[in-house]
């Protein structure tokens, strides 16, 4: 029988409260999952024996499908599809897009969606940057300006209070994840795909508001998600329409991975870039399925950041040429995981149930193990407040 989130927290006595349709062409390149040669990520310290057994009563209440699931999020086209996906498939995360029927931000509709999901707190996640990446601006008393405009016209103090008022309307209405700040780095035109979605080509000015962004987010209870590790912000081009490369790992260091090293430990997650970089990511492999992507960002002694043990989320899988091109989204979703992601994000329900399939069979055959999937889904339950073993 399924337990419900009532049971859990009775069992951990620590808990606390604490992006088109897929289509994908058919994939033509070896996925790195199915490459020996690649680095996986690394697995944290051994916890004490009481939080190992904590964990464990956690992680004996999920059979290995409802496990998978909660590495998921996907986009959804309103509350009938929302709930459909959450109650039959148990998903961890929705995403809210601009497709997205707004309705489902109505607080008795949302109700119903979170009250669909018995296992753990559902995540609901959006891209709400401000300037023109802003899914719901009317909903929010109106549009921010972009993090670039921002940075001309506030103090970072103003940012952090104009971040936490916008933040508090996001948890009103039922949100809980904030794909946001945008860390890149960047001197790109406005309208570019970074553009004025970055602060500032200066990589001190980026972390001094991002850090400030992230902060009022937390303190207004909204978990931030900064991305595109490792650095979009210099890229060739636009990974919805085709690969992009970075400048060479080494220059990234000296620029572009400078606000990831400094904010790492701020509380966000990190959401990985489908982005070519060289000294770093196998040929024609993007960085949100890489395993050496993941290690430097596990590890953090390759960029001089602190380890980080928070969730890692990849950015969109299928609507992204980077990836659609290569791909189809089952493949996607299991060598992202594979790789060290922990939950693998993308704008539609459709495939979810192929998708959790595929992330079976792969366990079953060592490709993803049972270690990692573990590990994932304990970062998702601790982000999302549900578990403070330790």
């Amino acid at each position: 029988m399924r337990r419900t989130w009532g049971s859990v927290v009775v069992l951990c006595a620590a808990m606390v409260a604490g992006c088109s349709s897929n289509t994908p062409s058919s994939p033509t390149t070896n996925p790195p999952s199915l490459m020996s040669d690649n680095k996986t990520a690394v697995a944290p310290p051994s916890p004490s024996p009481a939080a190992d057994d904590c964990v464990g009563q956690f992680l004996a209440k999920f059979s290995l499908r409802d496990k998978l699931a909660q590495l998921l999020t996907v986009g959804v086209t309103g509350p009938s599809d929302a709930i459909d996906v959450v109650s039959t498939e148990h998903v961890g995360g929705i995403f809210i897009g601009s497709p997205t029927d707004k309705s489902i931000l109505n607080k008795a509709q949302m109700d119903k969606v979170k009250a669909a999901s018995t296992n753990l707190p559902l995540m609901v996640t959006i891209d709400e940057e401000g300037g023109r990446v802003s899914r719901i601006p009317e909903l929010l008393g109106g549009s921010e300006l972009s993090a670039r405009e921002a940075a001309k016209t506030y103090t970072a103090d103003q940012v952090y209070e104009r971040t936490k008022a916008r933040a508090a309307k996001l948890k009103d209405l039922g949100i809980t994840v904030d794909f946001a700040p945008d860390v890149d780095v960047s001197n790109q035109p406005d309208d570019s795909v970074i553009g004025d979605r970055s602060y500032s080509n200066d990589p001190a000015v980026v972390t001094e508001y991002a850090g400030k962004y992230i902060q009022g987010m937390l303190d207004a209870g909204v978990k931030p998600v900064i991305k595109h590790f490792p650095g979009h912000g210099h890229g060739t081009g636009d990974s919805h329409t085709g690969a992009v490369s970075t400048p060479p790992l080494d220059q990234l260091k000296k620029v572009d991975l400078l606000p990831f090293r400094d904010l790492v430990s701020s509380g966000a997650a990190v959401m990985v870039g489908h982005l070519d970089v060289p000294g770093l990511t196998d040929a024609n492999i993007p960085a949100s399925i890489s395993p050496q992507v993941m290690a430097l960002l596990r590890e953090g002694t390759g960029y001089g950041a602190a380890p980080f043990d928070g969730p890692i989320f990849t950015d969109d899988l299928s609507g992204m040429a980077a990836i659609t091109a290569k791909y189809d989204i089952e493949t996607a979703v299991e060598t992202a995981l594979v790789a060290g992601a922990d939950v693998a994000l993308w704008i539609s329900t459709d495939a979810v149930s192929s998708v959790l399939d595929k992330l079976e069979k792969s366990v079953a055959a060592g490709r993803l193990t049972q270690q990692h999937v573990d590990q994932s889904l304990v970062r998702v339950a601790k982000f999302k407040g549900a578990l403070s073993c330790s």
